[in-house]
């Protein structure tokens, strides 16, 4: 079940409310110096949406993490400007907001410091943010709305604030796990409930880890090792051998939603994923050793079975929030 587009917007109408936290999840860390308000996720909102800000006008955050595809994309990696193809699979901005890093990597820190990064990408959106600022300043409602919302014309801090913003209402949780958590014993069926322990006595909480079921760490699960020149993931920011290979762990909330998986979307299914996850991943000299638990436990071909259910007992309430009328 989603949110209503109309719920959406009525639950943004009170800034104390603001973001609107879903059962099974504690409210998200906001930014001393980025504070919610409904006009601020409304222009957060319009920007996410505006493929304006990209270099060839046909880019916008939504085009690769898409609210009708589990704010993701159902690709193995991403287009951008003039159909390139870029190299990773496009995260989804579910629960975003509790991450201690953004990107398969970590080179951001906060979701403000994200929201910038994709502009200047040359494969993403090809401009840079003093190009997009100009753009954008040539518009009279952003003029106004920047003005309204930070006091100032468009600015690089203002476009990173508001996005951000908005990023952090959209959360997901009163998931069948949620309500099985919080004492309804029928929320999960007797597969999803073997699912669960399995889940928790093969390791797979180690990484996992719930209520976000991300300890937003970075491991090496050999995804790609077998190719010639396989993604190098954190040690690209950290420049440290031992990263080699090292993405940062997804959650799982709303994992059945953001097919295909992995940095490279190279599982098409959940099925497909599971069974490597279950294998320990594919070994190399960088394999992190919190898959050998899972290795070990040996797990049966029902086993998996019961893994997959349970894991689709994890879909929530995410917002699913329409385009919004742009600025002209």
């Amino acid at each position: 079940m989603f949110l209503l587009v109309a719920s959406w917007a009525l639950l943004v109408e009170a800034a104390d409310d603001l973001p609107v936290v879903p059962l099974g999840l504690k409210k998200p860390p906001i930014p001393a110096d980025n504070p919610m308000t409904p006009e601020k996720v409304e222009l957060g909102k319009m920007l996410y949406f505006d493929p304006r800000v990209s270099k060839d006008g046909t880019i916008s955050c939504a085009t690769c993490h898409d609210p009708k595809h589990g704010w993701a994309e159902n690709k193995p990696t991403s287009t951008g400007i003039f159909g390139q193809k870029g190299g990773r699979n496009a995260p989804t901005v579910i629960n975003a907001a509790y991450a201690t890093s953004q990107f398969w990597d970590g080179r951001a820190a906060t979701l403000e410091e994200q929201a910038v990064g994709p502009v200047g990408n040359p494969i993403e959106m090809g401009s840079s943010m003093t190009e997009t600022v100009e753009r954008l300043s040539k518009i009279p409602e952003y003029q106004r709305r920047f003005k309204q919302v930070f006091g100032t014309g468009v600015t690089e801090e203002g476009f990173a604030k508001a996005i951000a913003a908005f990023e952090r209402t959209v959360l997901s949780g009163n998931s069948p796990y949620d309500r099985f958590q919080a004492g309804d014993k029928k929320a999960l069926t007797e597969a999803q409930q073997r699912g669960l322990k399995l889940f928790e006595k093969a390791g797979c909480a180690n990484c996992h880890t719930p209520p976000l079921f991300s300890d937003y760490d970075f491991h090496n699960a050999g995804v790609d090792a077998h190719k010639p020149k396989p993604d190098e993931g954190r040690k690209s920011v950290t420049k440290k051998d031992e990263d080699m290979g090292a993405f940062r762990v997804p959650s799982l909330r709303d994992v059945a939603k953001t097919a295909p998986y992995f940095h490279d979307g190279s599982a098409r299914t959940l099925e497909e994923a599971v069974a490597l996850m279950a294998a320990g991943g594919k070994d190399n000299p960088h394999r992190s050793s919190d898959f050998d638990a899972v290795r070990e436990a040996k797990l049966t071909a029902q086993d998996r079975k019961d893994l997959v259910e349970f894991l689709k007992a994890l879909s929530g309430n995410y917002p699913i929030v329409e385009p919004p009328k742009l600025p002209k």
